[in-house]
């Protein structure tokens, strides 16, 4: 079997740049910009790599994961995101991805992810603790994963109002 990779990401822009770098090197590289593209593509060919974006138009792209390794069981996951979260991270990985990687990122890591080929469980330790800022993001982004994303839901276990939440879901995550 031939090494192909998907790009999974609604960014149009992105999609399109990432993808060329990757036929570019070399590689068998088509990119889709939906999960529903993507779930065609399954059917017809399945890839053995898979370059897969967190956030598909609102909806999670961890639930790509699994449909992914069921059409493929040693296709091997790298899951971007431009909302990194510790959450999410850990989500990813014991839903099967190979490794978490934070936009922007550049093609040779993510080479470098599926040429590792082992899944990155640990992340190294800082010195540094978190800031509040970012304690509250994360704690944020556990418990609207908790909530299957429903920010209501979310808002009403945070004790917080509605608009609130979402102006801090709004902005970026808080830098550690």
């Amino acid at each position: 079997m031939s090494e192909r990779i998907l790009v999974i990401d609604d960014d149009p822009t992105f999609n399109a740049v990432l993808t060329r770098a990757l036929v570019r090197r070399g590689y068998d590289a088509q990119g889709v910009l939906s999960a529903e593209a993507a779930l065609a593509v399954l059917r017809s060919d399945a890839p053995t790599q898979v370059v897969l974006d967190l956030n598909l138009g609102g909806t999670s792209g961890l639930a790509l994961i699994r449909p992914l390794l069921e059409a493929n069981a040693a296709c091997r996951i790298v899951v971007l995101t431009g909302y990194a979260s510790i959450a999410t991270a850990v989500d990813a990985i014991k839903l099967g991805a190979l490794q978490y990687l934070a936009k922007p990122v550049e093609v040779a890591a993510v080479l470098a992810a599926f040429a590792d080929g082992q899944p990155q469980t640990a992340a190294a330790v800082d010195d540094m603790p978190l800031s509040v800022d970012r304690l509250e993001w994360e704690h944020i982004q556990r418990v609207l994963r908790d909530h299957d994303n429903n920010i209501s839901a979310t808002a009403r276990a945070l004790n917080m109002h509605r608009r609130t939440l979402q102006r801090k879901l709004m902005k970026r995550p808080a830098k550690q």
